[in-house]
């Protein structure tokens, strides 16, 4: 079925009040909180909505990653997303504000310079895989994503070189033009990037970023973490670490950082049919990664799919997909989104915490095709009692079409990790 997609053009009044009706939305039932279903711990309850409903023929809003940014007046929750026609076919990425906990949004407006040009004559060239994250020393907010090329209308292949691309917003809403984030390193001539991953802000206001990279088209990417200045418009890397590698396929990917407890650890993709996980003291400097497990030592299998950091002060959980009793169908078992707590002394996943976050829609033994996937999700600490997981659904054989979807995680104990 081939979908054509259209813009709706709605003011600020209809747009909220379409917003707002979305998220009243249910997934046929499926979606509903049930607090019989959470533990009796942490988690009070899981609530889910539909932030945008393009399903219907609405706006397909895809990589929605959000982040809080504190205000005179209050929070404010700033998001960024783009449109998904394709296989990584991109448009331009676009942001959003929410002024009240994400009950309505903004009308998405384009992020200057974040759209497709012409690089050459066969190619265009845009941004991708962008997540926000604020700079509380600067009060500016860091939109990262990275370089991505298109050759008639779809994906390039091979792709030409690519590295990470940003944007700062500062204090007054304003929007900078697009920065090539540059690391003169050889082993990173293909490319080096920080797609959807997530970075950390240190105490002395510098940033750490870990980069999947490469030196040529063929070779399986390394892992490492790079420390970096920032001043409020530029990002400049002053150190490196070591190299993680893994010597399947395209090796290790779109690597994600948490800081907990006073050790670093990363999260990691790859396409052994595995997840990673490695610790580290300093950042920087990273034990061998291990898969990951649960408790009894049984690996997860997983299929070439991003794994996130969900931080609570009383524990630490990693939000992830992987291969279950129904999805053995699903493309890389994209749905459902699961969520667990980590055992810190082991770094293997307790199963008895086990939950989903956002559940499995449609008949995934039957028809397949008609499951949508929700492998490119974020997380975002709202406020101490509160957790999001935002993700966009995508049904690739239904015109891309989907929803953007938000699962309220309730905390029965205050995030004192989470500012006030």
């Amino acid at each position: 079925m081939k979908f054509t997609e259209r813009t709706i053009h709605l003011d600020r009044r209809q747009f909220l009040a379409h917003s707002t009706a979305a998220a009243t939305i249910l997934f046929s039932g499926q979606l509903r909180a049930d607090s019989a279903q959470t533990s009796a711990g942490l988690i009070h309850s899981i609530e889910r909505e539909v932030l945008f409903n393009g399903r219907t023929g609405g706006g397909r809003w895809f990589h929605p990653r959000a982040c809080v940014v504190p205000g005179r007046e209050g929070n404010q929750v700033l998001m960024a997303l783009q449109s998904i026609s394709g296989s990584d076919v991109f448009g331009p990425v676009h942001w959003t504000l929410s002024n009240d906990a994400g009950k309505t949004w903004s009308k998405p407006e384009l992020i200057p310079g974040l759209g497709r040009t012409d690089f050459d004559a066969d190619h265009e060239v845009g941004v991708c895989d962008v997540t926000p994250q604020y700079h509380s020393q600067t009060q500016s907010t860091i939109a990262m994503g990275h370089n991505v090329y298109y050759r008639e209308g779809v994906l390039a292949r091979p792709q030409l070189t690519r590295w990470p691309v940003y944007a700062i917003r500062n204090a007054d809403g304003n929007w900078s033009e697009p920065r090539k984030l540059v690391w003169n390193d050889p082993r990173g001539a293909f490319i080096y990037t920080c797609n959807c991953g997530q970075r950390l802000v240190l105490d002395n206001g510098e940033l750490l970023i870990a980069f999947t990279y490469g030196a040529t088209a063929t070779e399986p990417r390394f892992i490492s973490t790079v420390r970096c200045t920032y001043d409020g418009s530029e990002i400049n890397i002053v150190e490196t670490g070591n190299a993680l590698h893994n010597k399947v396929k395209r090796g290790l990917l779109e690597p994600s950082l948490t800081r907990y407890d006073g050790k670093y650890y990363v999260t990691i993709r790859a396409e052994d049919e595995r997840g990673y996980v490695a610790a580290s003291g300093d950042g920087l400097h990273w034990e061998e990664e291990q898969a990951w497990c649960w408790d009894d030592g049984e690996p997860l299998v997983m299929s070439t799919t991003q794994q996130h950091w969900l931080e609570h002060s009383d524990a630490l959980y990693l939000v992830y997909t992987r291969k279950d009793d129904r999805n053995a169908k699903v493309i890389r078992y994209r749905a459902p989104i699961y969520m667990a707590q980590v055992d810190l002394k082991t770094l293997r996943l307790k199963r008895e915490t086990e939950q989903v976050v956002l559940p499995l829609l449609g008949d995934p033994e039957n028809n397949p095709r008609g499951v949508a996937m929700m492998g490119n999700f974020n997380i975002t600490h709202l406020n101490q009692n509160e957790s999001w997981v935002t993700v966009g659904e995508t049904l690739p054989f239904d015109g891309y079409k989907g929803n953007t979807l938000l699962a309220r995680i309730k905390w029965s104990h205050p995030n004192q990790l989470v500012a006030k």
